[in-house]
Protein backbone atom coordinates (compact mmCIF):
# COMPACT_ATOMS: atom_id res chain seq x y z
CA UNK A 1 0.00 0.00 0.00
CA UNK A 2 1.58 3.30 -1.03
CA UNK A 3 1.09 6.61 0.73
CA UNK A 4 -1.77 7.81 -1.47
CA UNK A 5 -3.63 4.50 -1.21
CA UNK A 6 -3.15 4.64 2.57
CA UNK A 7 -4.65 8.12 2.82
CA UNK A 8 -7.55 7.44 0.46
CA UNK A 9 -8.38 4.27 2.38
CA UNK A 10 -8.70 6.10 5.69
CA UNK A 11 -10.57 9.02 4.07
CA UNK A 12 -13.14 6.45 2.97
CA UNK A 13 -13.54 5.17 6.55
CA UNK A 14 -11.63 1.95 6.05
CA UNK A 15 -8.53 0.74 7.88
CA UNK A 16 -5.28 0.93 5.89
CA UNK A 17 -2.06 -0.86 6.88
CA UNK A 18 -1.17 1.98 9.25
CA UNK A 19 -2.42 5.43 10.23
CA UNK A 20 -1.46 7.98 7.55
CA UNK A 21 0.99 10.61 8.79
CA UNK A 22 0.92 14.27 7.80
CA UNK A 23 3.51 16.84 8.68
CA UNK A 24 4.04 19.98 6.65
CA UNK A 25 1.46 19.60 3.87
CA UNK A 26 -0.33 22.81 4.89
CA UNK A 27 0.38 26.02 6.78
CA UNK A 28 -1.58 24.67 9.77
CA UNK A 29 -0.03 21.19 9.98
CA UNK A 30 3.62 22.19 9.82
CA UNK A 31 6.73 22.72 11.89
CA UNK A 32 8.75 25.79 12.85
CA UNK A 33 12.12 26.18 11.16
CA UNK A 34 14.05 25.85 14.46
CA UNK A 35 12.30 22.64 15.45
CA UNK A 36 12.80 21.26 11.95
CA UNK A 37 16.54 21.95 12.02
CA UNK A 38 16.79 20.18 15.37
CA UNK A 39 14.78 17.24 14.06
CA UNK A 40 16.96 16.80 10.98
CA UNK A 41 20.01 16.74 13.24
CA UNK A 42 18.41 14.21 15.59
CA UNK A 43 17.81 11.84 12.65
CA UNK A 44 21.35 12.27 11.36
CA UNK A 45 20.36 14.18 8.24
CA UNK A 46 22.61 16.87 6.75
CA UNK A 47 21.88 20.52 7.41
CA UNK A 48 19.94 22.20 4.61
CA UNK A 49 18.94 25.75 3.83
CA UNK A 50 15.39 26.41 5.04
CA UNK A 51 12.79 27.20 2.41
CA UNK A 52 9.69 28.64 4.02
CA UNK A 53 6.20 27.37 3.31
CA UNK A 54 5.02 30.22 5.54
CA UNK A 55 7.48 33.00 6.34
CA UNK A 56 5.01 34.82 8.59
CA UNK A 57 4.68 31.82 10.90
CA UNK A 58 8.29 30.68 10.38
CA UNK A 59 7.26 27.30 8.96
CA UNK A 60 9.77 25.19 7.08
CA UNK A 61 9.10 23.35 3.83
CA UNK A 62 10.08 19.77 4.60
CA UNK A 63 12.74 18.11 2.48
CA UNK A 64 12.13 14.85 0.70
CA UNK A 65 14.90 12.97 2.53
CA UNK A 66 13.27 13.75 5.88
CA UNK A 67 9.73 12.97 4.73
CA UNK A 68 10.75 9.60 3.34
CA UNK A 69 12.75 8.72 6.45
CA UNK A 70 9.89 9.29 8.91
CA UNK A 71 7.12 8.05 6.61
CA UNK A 72 5.08 11.18 5.81
CA UNK A 73 2.28 10.28 3.41
CA UNK A 74 1.22 13.75 2.27
CA UNK A 75 2.79 16.27 -0.07
CA UNK A 76 1.58 19.87 -0.01
CA UNK A 77 1.06 22.40 -2.77
CA UNK A 78 1.53 26.00 -1.65
CA UNK A 79 -0.04 28.67 -3.87
CA UNK A 80 1.78 31.99 -3.77
CA UNK A 81 0.27 34.24 -1.13
CA UNK A 82 1.09 36.92 1.41
CA UNK A 83 2.79 34.39 3.70
CA UNK A 84 5.28 32.99 1.20
CA UNK A 85 5.53 35.48 -1.68
CA UNK A 86 7.09 38.94 -1.86
CA UNK A 87 7.65 39.02 1.90
CA UNK A 88 9.86 42.08 1.70
CA UNK A 89 10.78 43.42 5.12
CA UNK A 90 11.85 46.88 6.21
CA UNK A 91 13.91 47.94 9.20
CA UNK A 92 11.65 49.31 11.93
CA UNK A 93 14.11 49.76 14.78
CA UNK A 94 13.35 46.96 17.22
CA UNK A 95 11.16 45.23 14.63
CA UNK A 96 11.20 43.91 11.12
CA UNK A 97 8.22 45.41 9.30
CA UNK A 98 6.18 43.89 6.46
CA UNK A 99 3.37 45.49 4.45
CA UNK A 100 1.54 42.71 2.60
CA UNK A 101 -0.59 42.51 -0.55
CA UNK A 102 -3.78 43.05 1.48
CA UNK A 103 -2.47 46.33 2.90
CA UNK A 104 -1.96 44.75 6.33
CA UNK A 105 1.07 45.84 8.39
CA UNK A 106 2.97 43.13 10.27
CA UNK A 107 6.00 43.23 12.53
CA UNK A 108 8.42 40.76 14.09
CA UNK A 109 10.78 41.54 16.98
CA UNK A 110 14.40 41.51 15.88
CA UNK A 111 15.48 39.99 19.18
CA UNK A 112 14.13 36.46 19.68
CA UNK A 113 11.31 37.06 17.19
CA UNK A 114 9.73 33.94 15.71
CA UNK A 115 6.64 35.29 13.92
CA UNK A 116 5.20 38.34 12.27
CA UNK A 117 2.10 39.67 14.03
CA UNK A 118 -0.48 42.10 12.67
CA UNK A 119 -0.23 45.57 14.19
CA UNK A 120 -2.33 47.61 11.75
CA UNK A 121 -5.41 46.56 9.81
CA UNK A 122 -6.06 48.54 6.59
CA UNK A 123 -9.79 49.26 7.11
CA UNK A 124 -9.65 49.46 10.87
CA UNK A 125 -12.89 50.32 12.62
CA UNK A 126 -14.83 53.19 11.00
CA UNK A 127 -12.64 53.07 7.87
CA UNK A 128 -14.74 50.06 6.88
CA UNK A 129 -17.61 51.38 4.77
CA UNK A 130 -19.55 50.00 1.83
CA UNK A 131 -17.66 52.37 -0.46
CA UNK A 132 -14.30 51.32 1.00
CA UNK A 133 -15.07 47.64 0.43
CA UNK A 134 -16.16 48.33 -3.14
CA UNK A 135 -13.11 50.41 -4.05
CA UNK A 136 -10.36 48.69 -2.05
CA UNK A 137 -7.42 47.29 -4.10
CA UNK A 138 -8.06 43.64 -3.28
CA UNK A 139 -5.45 41.01 -4.27
CA UNK A 140 -6.04 39.19 -7.56
CA UNK A 141 -6.71 35.51 -6.93
CA UNK A 142 -7.44 34.76 -10.57
CA UNK A 143 -3.77 35.41 -11.35
CA UNK A 144 -2.35 32.09 -12.49
CA UNK A 145 1.13 33.04 -11.32
CA UNK A 146 -0.09 31.91 -7.88
CA UNK A 147 -0.12 28.29 -9.07
CA UNK A 148 2.99 28.41 -11.26
CA UNK A 149 4.75 25.04 -11.13
CA UNK A 150 2.12 23.37 -8.96
CA UNK A 151 0.75 21.16 -11.73
CA UNK A 152 4.19 19.71 -12.38
CA UNK A 153 4.79 19.22 -8.65
CA UNK A 154 1.42 17.50 -8.24
CA UNK A 155 2.10 15.19 -11.16
CA UNK A 156 5.47 14.24 -9.65
CA UNK A 157 3.95 13.55 -6.23
CA UNK A 158 1.19 11.47 -7.79
CA UNK A 159 3.72 9.48 -9.85
CA UNK A 160 5.70 8.79 -6.68
CA UNK A 161 2.61 7.48 -4.89
CA UNK A 162 2.00 10.34 -2.46
CA UNK A 163 -1.27 12.02 -1.51
CA UNK A 164 -1.50 15.61 -2.78
CA UNK A 165 -2.91 18.38 -0.57
CA UNK A 166 -3.58 21.99 -1.56
CA UNK A 167 -4.26 24.78 0.88
CA UNK A 168 -6.49 27.80 0.38
CA UNK A 169 -4.08 30.74 -0.16
CA UNK A 170 -5.57 33.02 2.49
CA UNK A 171 -7.36 32.80 5.82
CA UNK A 172 -11.05 32.02 6.11
CA UNK A 173 -14.04 34.23 5.38
CA UNK A 174 -14.47 35.08 9.07
CA UNK A 175 -10.78 35.20 9.99
CA UNK A 176 -9.57 37.19 6.99
CA UNK A 177 -12.30 39.73 7.54
CA UNK A 178 -10.94 40.26 11.06
CA UNK A 179 -7.52 40.97 9.59
CA UNK A 180 -9.01 43.65 7.37
CA UNK A 181 -10.96 45.68 9.95
CA UNK A 182 -9.95 44.33 13.37
CA UNK A 183 -11.43 41.44 15.30
CA UNK A 184 -13.18 43.55 17.92
CA UNK A 185 -14.80 45.80 15.34
CA UNK A 186 -15.94 42.93 13.15
CA UNK A 187 -17.61 41.15 16.08
CA UNK A 188 -19.51 44.31 17.02
CA UNK A 189 -20.43 44.88 13.38
CA UNK A 190 -21.85 41.37 13.03
CA UNK A 191 -24.26 42.22 15.85
CA UNK A 192 -24.99 45.86 15.02
CA UNK A 193 -24.73 46.04 11.22
CA UNK A 194 -24.81 42.55 9.72
CA UNK A 195 -25.44 44.01 6.25
CA UNK A 196 -22.09 45.82 6.22
CA UNK A 197 -20.30 42.84 7.75
CA UNK A 198 -21.94 40.73 5.06
CA UNK A 199 -20.48 42.92 2.33
CA UNK A 200 -17.00 42.14 3.63
CA UNK A 201 -17.83 38.44 3.92
CA UNK A 202 -19.14 38.48 0.35
CA UNK A 203 -15.86 39.96 -0.88
CA UNK A 204 -13.93 37.17 0.85
CA UNK A 205 -16.27 34.60 -0.68
CA UNK A 206 -15.76 36.15 -4.11
CA UNK A 207 -11.96 36.05 -3.78
CA UNK A 208 -12.04 32.42 -2.69
CA UNK A 209 -14.21 31.44 -5.63
CA UNK A 210 -11.84 33.37 -7.90
CA UNK A 211 -8.95 31.26 -6.64
CA UNK A 212 -10.58 27.84 -6.57
CA UNK A 213 -12.30 28.22 -9.94
CA UNK A 214 -8.94 29.19 -11.47
CA UNK A 215 -6.57 26.84 -9.63
CA UNK A 216 -8.74 23.74 -9.67
CA UNK A 217 -9.36 23.96 -13.40
CA UNK A 218 -5.69 22.99 -13.65
CA UNK A 219 -5.15 21.02 -10.46
CA UNK A 220 -8.55 19.49 -9.66
CA UNK A 221 -7.75 16.04 -11.05
CA UNK A 222 -4.37 15.95 -9.30
CA UNK A 223 -5.28 16.86 -5.72
CA UNK A 224 -6.65 14.48 -3.12
CA UNK A 225 -7.48 17.04 -0.42
CA UNK A 226 -8.52 20.70 -0.66
CA UNK A 227 -8.05 22.64 2.58
CA UNK A 228 -9.87 25.69 3.90
CA UNK A 229 -9.25 27.45 7.20
CA UNK A 230 -11.50 29.51 9.47
CA UNK A 231 -11.19 29.58 13.27
CA UNK A 232 -14.44 29.63 15.25
CA UNK A 233 -13.49 28.00 18.55
CA UNK A 234 -11.93 29.15 21.80
CA UNK A 235 -10.48 27.00 24.55
CA UNK A 236 -13.92 26.69 26.16
CA UNK A 237 -16.60 27.74 23.66
CA UNK A 238 -16.92 29.64 20.36
CA UNK A 239 -15.82 33.08 19.20
CA UNK A 240 -19.28 33.67 17.72
CA UNK A 241 -22.46 31.82 18.54
CA UNK A 242 -23.43 28.87 16.38
CA UNK A 243 -26.56 30.85 15.43
CA UNK A 244 -24.47 33.77 14.18
CA UNK A 245 -22.23 31.36 12.27
CA UNK A 246 -25.27 29.74 10.64
CA UNK A 247 -26.80 33.05 9.62
CA UNK A 248 -23.75 34.98 8.45
CA UNK A 249 -20.85 32.63 7.64
CA UNK A 250 -22.17 29.19 6.77
CA UNK A 251 -24.16 30.15 3.61
CA UNK A 252 -21.11 31.85 2.12
CA UNK A 253 -18.86 28.87 2.75
CA UNK A 254 -21.52 26.67 1.19
CA UNK A 255 -21.05 28.54 -2.10
CA UNK A 256 -17.26 28.26 -1.93
CA UNK A 257 -17.41 24.54 -1.21
CA UNK A 258 -19.84 24.03 -4.10
CA UNK A 259 -17.21 25.63 -6.33
CA UNK A 260 -14.52 23.29 -4.94
CA UNK A 261 -16.74 20.27 -5.52
CA UNK A 262 -17.52 21.37 -9.07
CA UNK A 263 -13.87 21.70 -10.07
CA UNK A 264 -12.38 18.90 -7.92
CA UNK A 265 -15.21 16.39 -7.47
CA UNK A 266 -12.94 13.58 -6.28
CA UNK A 267 -11.00 15.62 -3.73
CA UNK A 268 -11.95 15.56 -0.08
CA UNK A 269 -12.78 18.88 1.59
CA UNK A 270 -10.79 19.70 4.74
CA UNK A 271 -11.65 22.40 7.31
CA UNK A 272 -9.19 23.72 9.88
CA UNK A 273 -10.89 25.34 12.86
CA UNK A 274 -9.24 25.53 16.26
CA UNK A 275 -10.83 25.27 19.66
CA UNK A 276 -14.24 23.97 20.71
CA UNK A 277 -16.21 23.65 17.48
CA UNK A 278 -18.26 20.64 18.54
CA UNK A 279 -21.65 22.44 18.25
CA UNK A 280 -20.81 23.34 14.65
CA UNK A 281 -19.71 19.92 13.41
CA UNK A 282 -23.22 19.06 12.07
CA UNK A 283 -23.18 22.38 10.20
CA UNK A 284 -19.80 21.59 8.70
CA UNK A 285 -21.16 18.29 7.45
CA UNK A 286 -24.22 19.99 5.94
CA UNK A 287 -22.11 22.24 3.70
CA UNK A 288 -19.85 19.47 2.50
CA UNK A 289 -16.90 19.38 4.90
CA UNK A 290 -15.46 15.87 5.05
CA UNK A 291 -12.35 16.34 7.22
CA UNK A 292 -11.92 18.24 10.51
CA UNK A 293 -8.59 19.62 11.70
CA UNK A 294 -6.79 20.20 14.10
CA UNK A 295 -9.03 18.23 16.53
CA UNK A 296 -8.25 20.46 19.48
CA UNK A 297 -8.55 17.76 22.12
CA UNK A 298 -7.72 20.01 25.10
CA UNK A 299 -10.63 22.34 24.38
CA UNK A 300 -13.95 21.89 26.15
CA UNK A 301 -16.21 19.42 24.35
CA UNK A 302 -13.43 18.04 22.14
CA UNK A 303 -12.67 14.76 23.89
CA UNK A 304 -11.31 12.54 21.10
CA UNK A 305 -13.10 9.35 22.14
CA UNK A 306 -16.45 11.13 22.33
CA UNK A 307 -15.89 12.89 19.00
CA UNK A 308 -15.11 9.57 17.38
CA UNK A 309 -18.20 7.99 18.90
CA UNK A 310 -20.54 10.80 17.86
CA UNK A 311 -19.16 11.79 14.45
CA UNK A 312 -16.60 9.18 13.43
CA UNK A 313 -18.79 7.60 10.77
CA UNK A 314 -19.32 10.91 8.98
CA UNK A 315 -16.21 13.06 9.32
CA UNK A 316 -12.50 12.25 9.15
CA UNK A 317 -10.34 13.53 11.99
CA UNK A 318 -6.98 14.94 10.90
CA UNK A 319 -4.85 15.94 13.87
CA UNK A 320 -5.41 15.46 17.59
CA UNK A 321 -2.38 13.19 17.75
CA UNK A 322 -0.67 14.86 20.69
CA UNK A 323 -1.40 17.77 23.00
CA UNK A 324 0.67 20.66 21.63
CA UNK A 325 -0.26 23.09 24.40
CA UNK A 326 1.16 21.14 27.31
CA UNK A 327 2.48 17.65 26.70
CA UNK A 328 4.53 18.11 23.54
CA UNK A 329 6.40 21.30 24.55
CA UNK A 330 6.59 20.74 28.32
CA UNK A 331 6.18 17.02 28.98
CA UNK A 332 8.73 14.24 29.03
CA UNK A 333 9.23 11.83 26.13
CA UNK A 334 7.39 9.19 28.15
CA UNK A 335 4.44 11.54 28.64
CA UNK A 336 4.43 12.25 24.91
CA UNK A 337 4.36 8.53 24.17
CA UNK A 338 1.43 7.97 26.52
CA UNK A 339 -0.51 10.86 25.04
CA UNK A 340 0.04 9.64 21.48
CA UNK A 341 -0.99 6.10 22.39
CA UNK A 342 -4.15 7.36 24.13
CA UNK A 343 -5.18 9.50 21.17
CA UNK A 344 -4.47 6.77 18.63
CA UNK A 345 -6.60 4.39 20.65
CA UNK A 346 -9.47 6.88 20.54
CA UNK A 347 -9.27 8.02 16.92
CA UNK A 348 -7.79 5.32 14.70
CA UNK A 349 -10.30 2.42 14.93
CA UNK A 350 -12.24 1.90 11.72
CA UNK A 351 -10.15 4.34 9.70
CA UNK A 352 -11.21 7.94 9.25
CA UNK A 353 -8.08 9.24 10.95
CA UNK A 354 -4.89 11.02 9.82
CA UNK A 355 -2.16 11.64 12.39
CA UNK A 356 -0.92 15.17 12.91
CA UNK A 357 -0.22 17.39 15.89
CA UNK A 358 -2.79 19.92 17.05
CA UNK A 359 -1.65 22.77 14.78
CA UNK A 360 2.00 23.57 13.99
CA UNK A 361 4.98 22.31 16.02
CA UNK A 362 6.56 25.34 17.65
CA UNK A 363 10.20 26.37 17.96
CA UNK A 364 10.59 25.54 21.66
CA UNK A 365 9.43 21.90 21.48
CA UNK A 366 12.24 19.59 22.66
CA UNK A 367 13.48 17.48 19.80
CA UNK A 368 13.35 14.34 21.97
CA UNK A 369 9.60 14.87 22.33
CA UNK A 370 9.05 15.15 18.59
CA UNK A 371 11.09 12.00 18.04
CA UNK A 372 9.04 10.24 20.74
CA UNK A 373 5.85 11.28 18.95
CA UNK A 374 7.04 9.98 15.58
CA UNK A 375 8.38 6.72 16.92
CA UNK A 376 5.23 6.05 18.97
CA UNK A 377 3.07 6.60 15.91
CA UNK A 378 5.31 4.19 14.01
CA UNK A 379 4.92 1.54 16.71
CA UNK A 380 1.26 1.89 17.70
CA UNK A 381 -0.36 3.36 14.58
CA UNK A 382 -0.47 -0.02 12.86
CA UNK A 383 -3.78 -1.78 12.11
Amino acid sequence: MNARERLLTTLNFQEPDRVPFDMGSTQVTGINETAYRNLRQAYGLPEKEIIFSDQIQGLATLDEDFMQLVGIDTRGLFPLNSHNWNVNTADGGDYWLYHDEWGIDHRKPKEHGLYFSIYQEPLKNEKLTAEAIKNYPWPDFKDRVRIAGLKEAAEQHRANGYAVVIKDPFAGIFEMSQRICGMDYLLMLMASDPELAGMLFDKMKELKIDFFSTALQTLGDLVDVVCIMDDYGTQVSQIISPRMYRNQIKPRWKEVLACVKEHAPNAKRFLHSCGNVRPMVPDFLEIGIQILNPVHIRATGMDPAQLKKDFGENIVFWGGGVDTQGVLPMGTPDEVREDVKRNLEALMPGGGYVFNTIHNIQADVPVANIVAMIETLREYGVY
